[in-house]
């Protein structure tokens, strides 16, 4: 009777096409780790002139490094780390940081483990395929930066065009009503957004934020530091209030763009607020 539960199973398997038993998965090409690379330098350039950048697969394997002139010699080793660790254990090294900070102190004892500020995963098409970790810019804040700015490089690239859609005037009428989603895409979102009042601080690690308002008006604080944050999923942060920043006053028709890991508040509300909010990575 064994026996031909055996045979049976054995002509259930070959009677699976063969791609079905196999998982299709994407990986980054040395092409794209060098646009990565050269991404982020070219933002670093901008910022304080000084960086490492590594790029890794997604088995922590080194594909691609640079470094930039007059960058502390340690910049590279560091920059590595970060990457194999953003990509090993698929987060951003600052949500590590950020729970040590808080007391889990015996994370540090982890292998090949580098829990800075400065290491983004790589994304394409919702599979991680590798990570990207700087070190060396003028602050750990800036670090995160560059890399975002590196990993955005092949992550916009890689969007394909999807099919053309249209949503009828009530639907979107209702989405504003209950201020949910339009359209929720690899590459980007539409939401349609309605405020009565303040939020929190919100940071995206990865989103650019695309802002038309289309009603109201409000007092958006943008930049500064994060007081009381913390991670609320990946990529994501949020917390009470901002210290320092740049008060805009946002009306009717205005359009304002957010680069991905800009903090921003909407500290005030002047009755009912709607606009678009694109999120573009």
């Amino acid at each position: 009777m064994r026996f031909v539960h055996l045979v049976v199973l054995s002509l259930l398997a070959a009677s699976v096409p063969a791609r079905a038993q196999l998982l299709e998965k994407k990986s980054l090409s040395l092409e794209a780790a060098r646009r990565v690379v050269a991404a982020a330098i070219e933002d670093a350039k901008g910022k304080a002139g000084t960086a490492v950048v590594a790029v890794v697969d997604d088995g922590g394997n080194l594909m691609a490094l640079e470094r930039l002139d007059g960058t502390f010699a340690a910049g590279a080793h560091v920059s590595i780390g970060k990457a194999r660790t953003a990509a090993l254990f698929k987060k951003p090294t600052r949500v590590f940081e950020e729970i040590i900070g808080k007391g889990r102190t015996a994370m540090v004892a982890v292998d090949d483990f580098t829990p800075l500020q400065g290491g983004v995963p790589i994304v394409i098409d919702g599979q991680i395929v590798g990570a990207v970790g700087v070190s060396g810019a003028a602050s750990a804040a800036q670090d995160e930066e560059v890399a975002i700015a590196g990993a955005n490089a092949v992550t916009s690239a890689s969007a394909e065009p999807s099919a053309v859609r249209q949503l009828p005037g009530k639907e979107v009428q209702a989405a504003f009503m209950k201020g949910q989603p339009l359209i929720e895409q690899a590459n980007y979102k539409i939401h349609a957004s309605h405020r009565d009042g303040p939020g929190k601080v919100e940071v995206h690690l990865r989103d650019t934020d695309i802002i038309h308002v289309l009603k109201g008006s409000a007092t958006l604080v943008v930049g500064g530091t994060v007081v009381d944050g913390s991670v609320t999923e990946p990529d994501e942060i949020r917390g009470a209030s901002v210290k320092g920043g740049d008060t805009r006053k946002l009306a009717a028709g205005d359009v304002m763009v957010i680069p991905a890991g800009v903090p921003h508040w909407f500290e005030q509300v002047n009755g009912a607020l709607d606009y678009y909010v694109v999120k573009v990575r």
